[in-house]
């Protein structure tokens, strides 16, 4: 998911895809702890989102306390 596309997201939003995110993110661990992951670098991505997601909550947290 690309940070234009998630700063366009309600906050609502952003909490479901974060939920989202990172319980892909526990099932691909999972994944590659068994053997099973394929795509090593679909962590990678999740991770960055996670990360996109949490920095424009803060963002946004801020500018509310202003």
């Amino acid at each position: 998911m690309k940070a234009k596309d998630i700063v366009e997201l309600a906050d609502e939003e952003l909490a479901q895809r974060l939920k989202q995110s990172r319980e892909e993110l526990f099932n691909l661990r999972f994944q590659h702890a068994a053997g099973q992951l394929e795509n090593t670098g679909r962590l990678r991505q999740v991770r960055q989102d996670i990360a996109r997601i949490m920095t424009v909550q803060s963002a946004r947290e801020r500018a509310r306390e202003l």
